[in-house]
């Protein structure tokens, strides 16, 4: 046993090793993808009856197929919504992992679930949700606007009237696709307001009257948006609850990649009326520099989420009991088995204090209106609409769809960035336009100009 022991150190070193370089390193790569059949060619079989070791297989790791990934905290890495986490909430995932701590309930995981539960108050703060309003970490925005939407279909149809119904939402076409994804998988109906700009009550009131009559009888919810993917924009959330409180509606806000600048005063305003949702989703690993996989969900009403999730089983009944008392994650969204993803979010939190997740935060929307003067002080380049948030849309003068394609992959192969194009509705068609998402405060303004250069 003993030489197992020493290779358990060398190995335990070896990693530590690679994790202290990442976390300290300046400079990163842009890694670019390869074919699967290229990455078999260079690393041949790995998981093979006797194993190849180790050190060897971390090779493997460090030589070849680490470098074919993207890393999403790359500081000219904006494309989608790009991460990135602290090196505090890094360094404490590996805690996390290494602690073994299973996350569903308070019994077995109380000291962790404290963690995720001092962090989430500090959450459910900037959100100014009345009291007794709380939530839980989810493993991303999918699962917790998934997790809301079940809570609100399964309140809806503790009126009798209703059970058996297929249920129906709203939201714009300016939603995220995990709207669309998971209403498929609740089996719920969707409506889409065909709006890319701000969704308002009005609008909302004008998608309910072409309803037919069995469509608003299945009616029970509306998702608006606190900061759309695509381009920053956040539903005019006052309005929407008017007319969600008015007719009875569940209200849902997805504020997954938005949600963090709830922190920042300078737009904190535009989000007037999150207070009054039903639900919220917010992601830590987008806006709140937590690593993957790291979602959150808010209640207003936790006891009407844990009616729609907590999970029955004779082997679960020890969890219920008495002795056992204390928040059990579990109930309140649609996994079991979960880790304490909140951890790293707590420590990071504890170690910098809120206040320099506000500057970071306010940098972020910085770059934002930076890129913006840059692009209209260029004579090729200009906005297709006004920086929102912390994304940026533009157009280079005179290109096709297919000229921004070929710009990105260029970029892309050199190593140099990573900025994907994007469609916008203009009218009745969709244009391509090139798109900055800024998240990483270490994102300079050189880097932007070098950026915009390339499209010269």
């Amino acid at each position: 046993m003993h030489h197992i022991d020493i290779d358990l150190i060398e190995m335990t070193l070896d990693v530590m090793k690679y994790v202290i370089g990442r976390v300290s390193a300046t400079e990163h790569q842009i890694g670019k993808p390869r074919k699967s059949e290229d990455l078999k060619a260079l690393v041949g079989d790995t998981v093979t009856p006797k194993g190849v070791g180790g050190e060897y297989a971390f090779n493997l790791w460090k030589e070849h197929l680490a470098k074919t990934n993207v890393p999403v905290d790359h500081p000219r890495n904006l494309a989608f919504v790009p991460a990135s986490p602290t090196k505090a909430a890094i360094m404490f995932d590996l805690i996390t992992s290494a602690s073994s701590i299973h996350g569903a309930y308070w019994m077995e995981g109380a000291g962790g679930i404290f963690c995720e539960n001092e962090a989430m108050s500090w959450i459910v703060s900037l959100t100014g949700m009345p009291e007794g309003a709380f939530g839980v970490f989810t493993s991303g925005g999918t699962a917790a606007n998934l997790s809301a939407i079940v809570t609100a279909r399964e309140h809806w149809r503790e009126n009798a009237e209703f059970k058996g119904e297929k249920g129906l939402i709203i939201t714009s076409i300016g939603a995220h696709s995990s709207i669309k994804a998971m209403a498929k998988v609740a089996d719920v109906d969707i409506i889409l307001v065909d709006s890319e700009e701000h969704l308002t009550g009005a609008m909302l009131e004008e998608t309910i009257a072409t309803l037919t009559e069995h469509q608003r009888k299945c009616l029970f919810a509306v998702v608006a948006t606190g900061g759309t993917t695509n381009a920053g924009i956040i539903d005019d959330l006052s309005s929407v609850a008017d007319v969600c409180e008015a007719q009875n509606l569940w209200f849902h806000i997805d504020a997954a990649y938005g949600g963090g600048a709830l922190v920042a005063d300078s737009v904190r305003h535009l989000f007037k009326g999150i207070e009054r949702a039903d639900s919220i989703t917010i992601d830590p690993h987008k806006w709140m520099f937590s690593p993957y996989d790291c979602g959150a969900v808010l209640y207003r009403d936790m006891e009407l989420a844990k009616n729609a999730h907590s999970q029955q089983g004779s082997y679960l009944e020890i969890f219920k009991d008495e002795g056992a008392h204390g928040f059990n994650p579990t109930d309140y969204q649609i996994q079991l088995t979960r880790r304490v993803r909140g951890l790293p979010l707590w420590f990071s939190l504890a170690t910098h204090g809120t206040d320099r997740y506000k500057e970071a935060v306010e940098r972020g929307l910085e770059l934002a209106q930076i890129a913006g003067r840059l692009i209209e002080a260029h004579p090729k380049l200009e906005l297709v609409r006004e920086p929102s948030l912390s994304c940026v849309l533009y157009r280079r003068i005179g290109w096709e769809p297919e000229d921004y394609t070929h710009w990105t992959y260029e970029n892309h192969k050199k190593g140099f960035a990573l900025v994907t194009p994007t469609k916008w509705k203009n009218g009745d068609t969709f244009e391509t336009c090139s798109r900055f998402c800024f998240i990483n405060p270490d994102t300079t303004e050189r880097d932007i100009e070098m950026i915009l250069e390339t499209m010269e």
